[in-house]
């Protein structure tokens, strides 16, 4: 199982580790006007799912605007980034930051996408910062859990491999 830190401190990660080759698991969770949005709604597009804590904070923030500017020039590739922040702190903070080219989604109700993509963490209740690149067929093609969650991921590799998939 993958070892992941916050603050240096381990966490304990829910659910199952996902591993490049696995097909992606469906989830629910919740766009910003409270409407309930699955892996199924993005049929036949490449996606690039970014995991993180709480877009409230600097780091997380960072990366969801970094992916908002680069998801402008994907083809065919729909950004999500998927936090367990509320969907109205989601849609206040998207306002603020210009987010206009990815959608923000909230695990909050169930922590489904958490506990399916193995990103809970169980002591925080939070999700830990990780990226899936999830090719048009529904395969996983691209996995980065982020070994220490208040670091950035490793965009270019992120972004190259969703370049890559189909």
């Amino acid at each position: 199982m993958v070892q992941v830190t916050f603050n240096q401190d381990p966490v304990t990660l829910k659910g199952q580790e996902m591993k490049v080759g696995d097909k992606a698991p469906n989830f629910t969770v919740l766009s910003n006007d409270l409407q309930e949005v699955s892996l199924d709604d993005y049929k036949g597009k490449v996606k690039l799912i970014a995991a993180v804590p709480s877009v409230d904070t600097d780091v997380c923030s960072q990366e969801t605007r970094r992916f908002n500017e680069e998801a402008a020039q994907l083809d065919n590739v729909q950004v999500l980034t998927i936090s367990m922040d509320l969907p109205f702190a989601q849609q206040r903070w998207c306002a603020a930051n210009g987010i206009e080219n990815l959608d923000t989604l909230s695990d909050h109700r169930d922590a489904d996408f958490g506990e399916k993509y193995g990103v809970l963490m169980q002591e925080l209740r939070l999700l830990a910062r990780s990226i899936f690149v999830v090719d048009s067929n529904d395969n996983v093609t691209y996995v980065e859990y982020v070994s220490e969650v208040t670091n950035e991921p490793d965009y270019q590799q992120a972004l190259e491999a969703a370049r890559k998939a189909e």
